[in-house]
């Protein structure tokens, strides 16, 4: 584990490690402030001192399951270090990989490939809540929990490990199972946009074998989402 006072994005520096073939799946890169953090698609993640900004990555060996399928564990990892800090909370996790706490999101997680590993990315606000346009956020501080970025990622460092291998040895039926007792239940109302930009709305009917969302329309019909933004209600 490394940290560093300020860089432009800790999954940047990650890939560019991995594409030079440099390092080792269990390391964690850790950025006190990032100049040009980035979220799910090419968004601009604001990166304050304060919170956490960091950066590890996952081999992928021949019998693993689908990369993708990373966002799952790594949600998972975020969600079980928050609880540690917040017993009583309401919380639950948004389809693909969002947090939410007391309705509002409080983390960030990107997936980058690069050749034979997988960057993970993770952003968790500690101490702040940035302004995020269209977005309730909240922070681990605004919650009322007193901790610091360096604390949470030892937890998350170790929970993210357990969980890693318990998705190799288990298979992502396991996490995917996992997820879904701490996620938004089957039924809930929920719509996002399709690649016109329509809404498109119904209840959300599980995920498929590999991670997809699967969402049930007024008229009965059943659809699979694999990107996008979800929104509950």
């Amino acid at each position: 584990m490394e940290t560093v006072k300020q860089t432009a994005s800790t999954n940047a520096d990650m890939k560019t490690l991995a594409e030079q073939g440099s390092v080792a799946e269990g390391f964690w890169l850790r950025a006190v402030r990032q100049s040009g953090g980035v979220g799910r698609l090419g968004r601009p993640w604001s990166s304050p001192e304060g919170n956490l900004y960091c950066s590890t990555v996952v081999d992928m060996h021949e019998n693993d399951p689908a990369p993708s399928s990373l966002s799952f564990v790594a949600g998972l990892a975020v969600y079980t270090v928050i609880r540690s800090y917040l017993p009583g909370t309401e919380m639950i996790l948004k389809w693909p990989n969002d947090v939410l706490v007391s309705q509002a999101k409080i983390c960030g997680i990107l997936l980058e490939r690069v050749k034979n590993q997988v960057v993970v990315g993770i952003g968790v606000n500690i101490a702040v809540s940035p302004d995020v346009e269209g977005r309730l956020v909240t922070s681990l501080a605004a919650e009322g929990a007193t901790t610091g970025a360096a604390e949470f990622l030892t937890r998350l460092s170790d929970i993210f490990e357990g969980l890693l291998k318990t998705w190799r040895e288990r298979g992502f039926a396991h996490i995917q199972a996992e997820w879904l007792e701490l996620a938004h239940p089957v039924g809930s109302m929920m719509s996002t946009s399709d690649e016109r930009g329509e809404k498109i709305a119904g209840e959300f009917a599980g995920l498929t074998a590999d991670g997809a969302l699967r969402l049930r329309k007024a008229d009965g019909t059943l659809i699979e989402i694999r990107a996008g933004d979800i929104s509950i209600g």
